[in-house]
């Protein structure tokens, strides 16, 4: 729906898997996003509590979808509605699809 940004893309990843931590190197990795892209669109999600950071392990700082944060929670409504809207018009195309088997009778 909303083209190919890279913050769309780093908050579908994170919208999804939201009940895990992941450090920013597997964000970029899973949603597609270049590491320095993360890097640069990365403050912006932090400043306005979208993510937060976890634990850490090692070096590794590990972060999820702030679940707490209003933004957040908007964004995963939002997430879920595209979610429903995508799969009633799959629906209807596959129903639309199937022959409609009529019985003969003698």
């Amino acid at each position: 729906m909303f083209g190919d940004s890279s913050v769309a893309r780093v908050l579908d990843f994170l919208t999804l898997y939201r009940h895990f931590d992941y450090s920013k190197t597997e964000i970029a990795k899973n949603s597609g996003v270049g590491w320095r892209t993360l890097f640069r669109i990365w403050p912006p999600l932090e400043k306005y509590g979208i993510v937060k950071m976890t634990r850490q392990i090692g070096r590794a700082k590990m972060h999820h979808l702030n679940i707490d944060s209003p933004v957040a929670k908007a964004l995963t409504k939002l997430a879920l509605e595209i979610a429903s809207v995508g799969a009633r018009e799959t629906t209807k195309k596959e129903l639309a699809k199937e022959p409609v088997e009529v019985e003969a009778k003698a």
